[in-house]
């Protein structure tokens, strides 16, 4: 009965991770929308050494879909507050998060 339990689980959370798995792809349209005047490229043009390479990204402590998040939706000036500002929803800066790990991870 354990054992049937646990597939049944497991299963379920692997469904739930697969359907709730943010999208890389609706990320680079949110991107390229609201993003792309400061980070063309995966560069920063207000700080250089704040761009979205893979390396700054583990420099500052964003290499991680929740810090992106949080920094997307909360904002750090000259950074806006997206989320707060209503401007990108939370899904949507999911997605963002994931565009940016992924073109990071890429090499941009």
């Amino acid at each position: 009965m354990k054992t049937i339990i646990s597939v049944v689980a497991l299963t379920l959370i692997s469904f739930a991770n697969s359907t709730l798995a943010a999208d890389a792809e609706k990320g680079e349209e949110i991107f390229t929308k609201n993003c792309m005047s400061c980070h063309s490229g995966g560069k920063n043009i207000m700080a250089a050494g704040k761009s979205l390479s893979k390396a700054d990204l583990e420099t500052h402590k964003m290499n991680s879909a929740a810090a992106i998040i949080e920094l997307v939706t909360h904002g750090k000036p000259p950074m806006p507050a997206f989320g707060k500002l209503g401007t990108i929803n939370a899904a949507d800066i999911e997605n963002v998060a994931a565009y940016v790990l992924k073109k990071a991870d890429a090499g941009w």
